[in-house]
């Protein structure tokens, strides 16, 4: 069985490497001090939404900070809140990726799980009610596929011996072979391949362990797997095997290198409709241990992943394109405005929506519309004319869409510039991101 890495196994790593992954392992191995290393290595990874993760749950010893034991939050298609245990099985690395906390030449503590230690804790958090589900992720200890394994073995362990049926998302490993993806498709129920960086360029210079192909290519297997199945069951098989349901999603770190959003965007929108994915999620780099290697080092940059968020829902759901969006190249988005407002005030020709005759794509392109005022308009016009007091009731922000916008008792005025406050709508404070003082609270 072929590795696909760019690495050796764990037996071919020389003493001195060896000997060095062991010595940073935390003398006192007891199952509560792995959780509290390994919980707070998991950090750094946003693809289950929320860490949960905040500084006063670190700090404080009261009972009942759920949080503490890395414990976070995310939530399902039906809008539930779902309690996910968020861990590592490992945090001994052989890679040595810039950007990451756990790489190889961090001076952090390390720690590891065993299959069955990880296991019983899961079982006991879920017997307890602490979570509905785990979100499993590991350092690459030694050749991708005996590091997928140990992690599909918790997880198969988990749904085939004690019947576990709660939410599970694996990471899957760049690198490992077609078999463990295919086992791990099988008992979680989101896959996901962190591609980390937007360019194969940065992923030279900031991880020269890894390569695109072998973050790429993953992905391709899970999306074929996955269009595999989704054919027999339109054939009418009987029994056709689930295969991650959820799909799979994966993770970009934003400000570490140097690339404009353009090239972010671009990447994304051929990941979603290459590659099948569900979720790209964004994460604005924040600087931990030697940060020598970056080639871009400024503070995170929380606005702009908050402004490539709402880009990502406009390619989604709202029908834009990367070009409506981003009109000049090797250009980042403009952070006084989101994004589809941005686009309005360029294109004042299109405007205004006449929301009681206009079709759903015209609707969509308003700002202060989303998609499920979309969706109640159109239901409310069909028994009558709709006027601004129900635009209002319907959710719509007016403060935003009143410049956009005609209906049966409304005709939007001449546009000013004194209107702008109005539409960018500003926050009282910018947004800050914490620092994250990775085993001070261990």
């Amino acid at each position: 069985m072929t590795t696909g890495s760019a690495i050796e196994p764990a037996e071919s790593l020389s003493a001195a490497t060896r000997a060095e992954q062991l010595n940073c392992l935390i003398p006192d191995q007891s199952t509560e001090r792995k959780l509290a290393v390994l919980s707070q290595s998991a950090r750094y990874d946003v693809s289950c939404v929320s860490s949960g993760v905040t500084e006063s749950a670190l700090r404080s010893p009261r009972l009942g900070y759920a949080t503490r034991s890395g414990i976070c939050h995310s939530w399902t298609a039906d809008g539930r809140c779902v309690s996910l245990l968020k861990v590592l099985l490992s945090n001994v690395c052989v890679y040595d990726c810039a950007y990451c906390a756990n790489r190889r030449s961090a001076n952090v503590p390390r720690a590891s799980f065993r299959v069955e230690e990880l296991v019983a804790l899961t079982m006991g958090f879920y017997r307890r009610n602490y979570i509905e589900g785990l979100f499993l992720s590991s350092a690459i200890w030694s050749s991708p596929d005996r590091t997928m394994e140990a992690m599909v073995r918790v997880a198969e362990q988990l749904r085939y011996r004690h019947g576990f049926g709660g939410y599970i998302h694996l990471k899957i490993i760049p690198g490992s072979s077609l078999e463990w993806i295919v086992r791990a498709g099988r008992v979680a129920d989101r896959l996901s391949v962190n591609i980390e960086l937007p360019t194969e360029q940065s992923l030279g210079a900031l991880c020269p362990q890894k390569t695109r192909d072998a973050i790429l290519n993953p992905m391709l297997r899970i999306r074929d797997v996955l269009a595999e199945y989704a054919e027999d069951r339109k054939k009418g098989f009987r029994y056709v095997p689930r295969f991650a349901p959820a799909g799979q999603s994966t993770q970009m770190v934003v400000g570490a290198t140097p690339e404009g959003d353009d090239t972010i965007l671009r990447l994304s929108d051929a990941l979603y409709r290459k590659a099948g994915l569900r979720r790209v999620f964004y994460s604005a780099y924040v600087p931990v241990g030697d940060t020598r290697r970056i080639p871009v080092l400024t503070p995170p940059e929380r606005l702009r992943e908050h402004r490539l968020y709402q880009a990502d829902w406009l390619l989604r759901f709202y029908g834009f394109s990367v070009e409506e969006i981003m009109p000049a190249e090797h250009e980042r988005l403009d952070t006084r405005f989101d994004p589809k407002t941005a686009w309005a005030l360029l294109h004042p020709e299109f405007f205004p929506v006449d929301v009681n005759r206009d079709d759903r794509e015209r609707l969509l392109r308003v700002p202060g519309i989303g998609t499920r005022n979309v969706h109640r308009i159109l239901q409310a016009r069909r028994f009558g004319s709709i006027d601004a007091p129900s635009l209002r009731r319907m959710g719509v922000v007016w403060k935003r869409a009143r410049y956009f916008v005609r209906c049966a008792d409304y005709t939007p005025p001449a546009w000013r510039p004194e209107h702008l406050a109005d539409v960018l709508a500003e926050p009282a404070h910018s947004p800050e991101q914490l620092e994250l003082d990775l085993f001070d609270h261990v």
